[in-house]
């Protein structure tokens, strides 16, 4: 008889942001925006969101500046976050081909630990519909709804904020 072992999936190494990664965040950003958004966001709105065409110089500078930790597999970012100094999550994003096997998962509790060592008294974070439910999982409730205009084009998203016990 044989027997067949379990799916193993790759080890995740997360780590901190290193100058070069911005093009590769990017590939991130817009897997997650086209590939796992797009489920409640029209074609429209993913491409307002996460354009083909977009600012290189914007985007490495808003990524030098938020100081993302990288989650790799076999040494290819598949997805990155960031903890802001005030508690703030500005990116979460996971790549459309690395979802659901754990890796934003692994993230999450990096960073809602790293929450914890420096005492922030709360997690908060501007959440897409589409990650409504991941982060509702990880102890965030919705504290306000909102619509947001991007690039001329209306996006609904939620504030969510989780305490600290």
């Amino acid at each position: 008889m044989i027997m067949n072992a379990p799916l193993q999936h790759p080890p995740v190494v997360i780590r901190a942001f290193r100058l070069g990664d911005e093009p590769l965040l990017h590939a991130v950003f817009r897997s997650a925006v086209h590939g796992i958004a797009a489920r409640r966001y029209t074609p429209e709105q993913c491409e307002a969101w996460a354009p083909t065409d977009y600012d290189v110089a914007q985007w490495n500078e808003r990524i030098r500046r938020i100081q993302p930790f990288v989650a790799e597999v076999d040494g290819q970012p598949v997805a990155y976050a960031d903890l802001q100094a005030n508690g703030y999550i500005d990116h979460f994003f996971v790549s459309a081909a690395h979802a659901r096997r754990g890796i934003g998962q692994q993230l999450m509790s990096h960073i809602l630990g790293l929450a914890a060592q420096r005492d922030a008294p709360r997690v908060q974070a501007h959440v897409s519909l589409s990650a409504e439910p991941f982060f509702a999982c990880n102890g965030f409730r919705v504290v306000v709804r909102q619509t947001v205009t991007v690039r001329g084009v209306p996006l609904d998203n939620a504030l969510m904020e989780r305490t600290q016990a």
